[in-house]
């Protein structure tokens, strides 16, 4: 389908990610690969090396095309970028319908996020160059403001929250990758404790100490951690809707 705009003056990847195909040269030899076989190639990279590992030529030398190459089939690294973002994140989770399910769908949601960040670590590591425009980061967001709209917020109240889950289920994600990947000793190990404890005690830290003490401090982020996180944000989220059900009780023409 042509939407009548030229790919040309749009953002790096838009016209890919929705299927759209890229201007290319008629010269030259025939394509040896697919603009979904780059991208899965790149996602293999990623998974396997981390953000790091997406260049243009270290993707060109998995695929077994040269420098140049690699260009015919993604314009520059910043469309890569998108394309890679599309299908890394995916398809957005199917959530419960209806205004007192908005909960369980806020909950279901945020979670989906944080593990498909387990499966693709460096989710967290690509820059966020503005709201989402393709497909299935569209989705993903439409599917929470659908949520949170039926519960009875606002437009901009829904995309407010969702925002808010969004940086959350980021934060989290990156953080618990960061702690695997650390090669740091850990808090709770014996040594550490024992060098800790007395200067704890000594140079003011009590409560920190009397956490170490009770196995309460730790280098994991558990799912209560994350439970206990996530309550927070959406009681708060609760708080604004009940204020809005009483704004609206108390002023009907409103």
């Amino acid at each position: 389908m042509s939407t009548g705009v030229d790919p040309q003056e749009l953002p790096p990847g838009l016209a890919l990610a929705w299927g759209l195909p890229a201007k290319t040269s008629k010269l030259g030899r025939t394509p040896s690969q697919s603009v979904e076989q780059v991208v899965e190639a790149a996602i293999e990279l990623a998974d396997a090396d981390g953000f790091a590992a997406l260049s243009m030529p270290k993707l060109a030398k998995k695929l077994g095309l040269t420098a140049n190459a690699i260009y015919r089939y993604v314009r520059s690294k910043d469309e890569l970028l998108v394309l890679v973002a599309e299908t890394g994140w995916g398809p957005a989770p199917d959530l419960v319908s209806g205004a007192g399910r908005w909960r369980t769908a806020a909950t279901t949601w945020t979670r989906a996020m944080i593990d498909r960040c387990d499966v693709h670590p460096w989710l967290v590591d690509l820059p966020v160059r503005g709201a989402p425009v393709t497909p299935n980061l569209l989705r993903w967001t439409e599917v929470i403001l659908e949520s949170f709209t039926g519960a009875g917020l606002s437009p901009k109240e829904a995309i407010q929250c969702a925002l808010l889950l969004d940086l959350y289920a980021r934060r989290i994600a990156g953080m618990r990758r960061d702690l695997r990947q650390s090669s740091a000793g850990s808090v709770e190990s014996t040594a550490v404790q024992d060098f800790l404890l007395p200067l704890l005690h000594e140079h003011g830290y009590p409560i920190v100490a009397a956490l170490m003490m009770g196995n309460e401090y730790s280098d994991d982020i558990d799912d209560s951690d994350v439970t206990f996180g996530l309550t927070l944000i959406l009681d708060g989220i609760d708080g604004l809707l009940s204020g809005n059900k009483r704004h609206h009780t108390a002023d009907p023409a409103g």
